[in-house]
């Protein structure tokens, strides 16, 4: 049990913390004003305005009101008899501790000390929010990312002038409106990136908006001042227009020019910042449980679910027990933003956890307790009411019924089950979905999670007549039979406008079905051999179809897709082979690509014509 923290936090009022100091006062008068929650008896609101009962039930026995001292009093009589004596009164709400994602803390202004501002990147696709991230850190987030375009958030810190900054760094593309608006809700300061030469964008003002919404001040960075064409006056006159006016302007927005290529002016920008968060006068007490938000959560083959948390007040420690949405658990290791495990994280603090029972929802919020039963009661309630909500069925289970009874002007509605690689991916993904808007149709999406398809999945696909879509995600043979057995259609994508753009083309009736994929085998590796000049060899055992020496290929791990490509050769024994049946050995080496691992699946599949 962490020890040595305050336990002032309340939900409203009910506070929660170490033992001895978790129950909500039922009835308390501060400042002439009497508060309670519930109701009260005579006698419990005769002690606190410390008058007789035998007063109150005289008075109400004369106005034909029978009362004992245990009789219940409703709101409007106990108002009554609080002005009577020169009392105010206030009813508040009783706090349910199965939603403590209302917390309010309270603090003793004594136990508050300056903390790290939290600072989200925002602004249009490819305007150099995370190269201006790299620059920062030094670091090369950027080159690690897919065609270059963040598709999670990611968190880190830097310390600037001996203080700490904690930087968020959101997706930029339309896609990950979601993404952006959780970022914003978490934050202090918005840095609000445009590109010189581009000027403000659609994204731009979305992410201006998030910023509003917020309530948070924005300093706005002029990117790319060092490419041929950038004009920082064209974009300062477009964000006025905006209502973003900048200092020099009479307003109250700093700009900076930068170039985060070329690490020109990230200083500067670093000092704006340190002064907003000083005229902002940031503070929390590090002396109590941790609150916070999930930025980001997905499952770990090797260590679980794991989540990228956010401590927004208190500490949060290593065994602290931790309840998340539906999730629960006990920190069993923590991770800073260089991987490095740490015991404690203050306020402003992200870090990596493992420990949780789920992968939990990004943007959840999370409280720290000392009571494992209490997590997991809390954790069980949600869990329950969540299963009760109810789901809308229908007849469309394949896209050619939803093609075929669109074009027959039939109004239909489809279910849609999401499974993604990461809780990012999959609000992009259903972000994306629910705004595709045509006429006589409706998409309704009754799951969007992180995590291979199952066949829990499967099971709710048949029950409620849903397609499933995979984004980055595959199911393995079992899971497919599963499917072929309950006739629920699994569409698999590994690009968002691909999979909104089928979607789409299916509601109106005009889905192209000249070319599409055929599913031929899958094959798990039992071992590897290194060949020197060759690469690496894949003992494998096909466990499902068949794998031939001329299909396409998808390496999985886990369930997700980590390379997609040829069959450089395939053997039985040390005999080149045409084709390998299920239930026999083979040897395969996967064209381009050296990093098997046993147990990696090998999926193989074509292209064929689709029939009428």
């Amino acid at each position: 049990m962490a020890k040595n923290r305050d336990v002032d936090i309340r939900i409203p009022t009910l506070v929660l913390g170490n033992k001895g100091n978790s129950k909500q006062e039922k009835v308390r008068i501060e400042n002439g004003t009497l508060s309670y929650i519930g109701s009260l008896t005579v006698g419990e609101l005769a002690t606190a305005l410390n008058i007789r009962s035998s007063d109150i039930i005289k008075k109400y026995f004369l106005k034909g009101l029978m009362l004992t001292i245990n009789s219940p009093l409703y709101d409007e009589l106990i108002g009554e008899i609080c002005l009577d004596h020169g009392f105010d009164f206030s009813k508040e709400k009783e706090n349910d501790i199965y939603s403590f994602e209302d917390i309010e803390v309270i603090d003793d202004p004594k136990s508050l000390k300056e903390r790290p501002p939290v600072v989200t990147v925002m602004g249009h696709v490819d305007h150099g929010k995370t190269t201006l991230i790299d620059a920062i850190r030094s670091s090369r987030v950027a080159e690690g990312e897919v065609g270059g375009i963040s598709q999670e958030i990611g968190a880190y810190q830097k310390v600037c002038q001996g203080r700490k900054i904690t930087f968020i760094d959101t997706p930029g593309h339309e896609a990950f409106t979601a993404m952006r608006s959780r970022g914003a809700s978490v934050t202090d300061i918005v840095i609000l990136v445009v590109a010189a030469d581009d000027g403000v964008m659609p994204q731009t003002i979305e992410a201006i908006d998030h910023a509003k919404a917020a309530g948070v001040p924005i300093i706005v960075a002029i990117n790319k001042m060092d490419v041929p064409g950038a004009n920082p006056d064209r974009v300062i006159s477009e964000l006025v227009e905006q209502n973003i006016v900048p200092e020099v302007y009479g307003g109250d927005v700093i700009v900076c020019k930068i170039s985060a290529k070329k690490k020109q002016g990230i200083e500067e920008l670093l000092e704006s910042v340190l002064l907003q968060a000083e005229m902002s006068e940031l503070k929390a007490n590090a002396n109590r449980f941790a609150i916070g938000t999930v930025l980001e959560a997905k499952l770990d083959k090797r260590e679980g679910p794991k989540a990228t948390l956010l401590i927004q007040n208190g500490s949060l420690r290593t065994g602290d027990f931790i309840v998340v949405g539906t999730t629960f658990g006990k920190i069993r290791r923590m991770t800073n933003d260089l991987n490095q495990i740490i015991d404690v994280a203050e306020p402003a603090t992200p870090v990596s956890v493992i420990g949780l029972d789920e992968v939990p929802l990004a943007g959840d919020k999370f409280v720290a307790l000392d009571d494992e039963k209490l997590t997991k009661d809390i954790s069980t309630a949600k869990k329950l009411a969540k299963e009760d909500e109810t789901r809308k069925a229908n007849n469309i289970t394949s896209l050619d019924d939803l093609t075929q009874k669109v074009q027959e002007g039939q109004l239909v509605t489809v279910n849609l089950i999401i499974k993604t690689d990461s809780t990012g991916s999959a609000e992009a993904v259903k972000s994306s979905i629910e705004k595709i808007n045509v006429e006589g149709t409706k998409i309704n999406i009754i799951r969007a999670t992180a995590g291979a398809i199952t066949d829990s999945d499967i099971l709710l696909a048949s029950a409620s007549n849903a397609i499933i879509y995979g984004f980055g995600v595959r199911p393995d043979a079992n899971v497919k039979n599963k499917a072929a057995e309950e006739k629920v259609e699994i569409r698999l994508h590994r690009i968002i406008y691909a999979l909104i753009e089928e979607i789409e083309a299916a509601l109106k009736g005009m889905r192209k079905k000249e070319e599409v994929e055929q599913y031929l085998g899958q094959a798990e590796v039992r071992t590897t051999f290194k060949v020197s000049k060759v690469g690496t060899i894949a003992g494998s055992y096909v466990i499902d179809g068949r794998i031939t020496n001329s299909s396409r290929l998808r390496v999985l791990r886990d369930g997700k897709i980590i390379y997609e490509g040829k069959i450089g050769s395939l053997k039985r024994f040390k005999d080149d082979a045409k084709e390998v049946k299920q239930g026999f050995e083979c040897g395969i080496l996967v064209e381009n690509f050296s990093d098997i691992h046993e147990g990696d699946i090998i999926e193989a599949f074509t292209f064929v014509e689709k029939e009428d």
